[in-house]
């Protein structure tokens, strides 16, 4: 008993030598929360809602489409009869190269804009805007990335305004923009009179700093803030638009714009899957028989040349 008597103090003075220790360390995690809660900063809300001085800026080929608008314009074409087998050759050869290289070749794109300007010349710029519309749900629909349609919606959910910007011929970026409820589009501008394309080209194509100096011009008629405002897109050619904005994004990169982004530490979003995708710039949910189709088109195109 004696023993048992000596055991039962020290157990109820334990017990409670817990309790304290619980309870002190619970009062100190308590404190200590709270200190947290009042000297750290919340990331800031991005975008910012309400915010009219801000707005976005996407580019289109391969940030939100996968693939070359041009190329699926083209095809549109091709069915209703505008050009020859040979024409879509072409088209063929110049998109599986934009596909297998992941970037946009200064002479490929070339060719494809005076490919596009023969084809229109003559044609009305409202038959041309009328087919556009059938030839956006043909092909070029479901082929939007979610990922990117998600962000544009983002910002237009805030209240702002959303711009595509490309070198696509201004009337396909003025379909897709309407198509996905964006705000417009800067692109391109075939020469028309009367209505009627001359297929010649009003001053150059809107690429690289041409790009700038459209979102610079329109930022300036708009009254925003470039800082406040964000752009996206997928190539290196892109770097001085992205370079104006306060919120650069880099959107399916090729090698130049991620390691350019990663040393500057812009944002970056891939919604490529698979190894091949994420290296080379393919679409990969336009699937490797897109790609191996395109190629073999480019094959039987230089055999018919020799």
């Amino acid at each position: 008993m004696a023993a048992l008597g000596w055991l039962t103090p020290r157990r109820r003075s334990a017990t409670a030598r817990s309790v304290l220790a619980g309870e002190a360390s619970a009062e100190a995690a308590r404190k200590s929360s709270q200190e947290v809660e009042e000297t750290s900063t919340p990331e800031p809300e991005f975008p910012v809602s309400g915010d009219d001085k801000a707005a976005a800026f996407f580019d289109l080929d391969n940030t939100v489409m996968q693939g070359a608008s041009l190329f699926h314009f083209g095809r549109g074409l091709y069915k209703r009869k505008f050009f020859e087998t040979r024409d879509l050759a072409k088209f063929a050869w110049q998109q599986a190269w934009f596909r297998l290289a992941g970037f946009e070749d200064p002479e490929h794109m070339q060719e494809a804009r005076d490919s596009a300007l023969s084809i229109v010349q003559g044609h009305r710029v409202s038959e041309l805007m009328s087919i556009g519309e059938e030839i956006y749900d043909e092909y070029m629909a479901e082929r939007i990335w979610p990922g990117t349609r998600a962000l544009a919606q983002a910002h237009l959910d805030a209240g702002q305004k959303v711009w595509l910007v490309t070198a696509a011929p201004v009337e396909i970026a003025q379909v897709i923009a309407r198509r996905l409820g964006l705000t417009g589009a800067l692109g391109t501008v075939a020469e028309s009179v009367d209505g009627v394309y001359t297929g010649k080209l009003v001053g150059e194509p809107l690429h690289g700093p041409a790009k700038a100096e459209a979102v610079r011009a329109l930022a300036a008629a708009e009254g925003l803030d470039l800082s406040r405002c964000a752009a996206y897109s997928d190539s290196h050619n892109d770097i001085p638009m992205l370079s104006l904005v306060g919120h650069p994004y880099a959107i399916n990169p090729d090698t130049k714009l991620r390691k350019h982004a990663r040393q500057l530490d812009w944002r970056l979003r891939d919604y490529r899957t698979g190894r091949k995708a994420a290296k080379v710039g393919i679409p990969a949910a336009a699937g490797v028989g897109a790609v191996a189709g395109g190629t073999a088109a480019a094959i039987a195109l230089h055999r018919r040349r020799r």
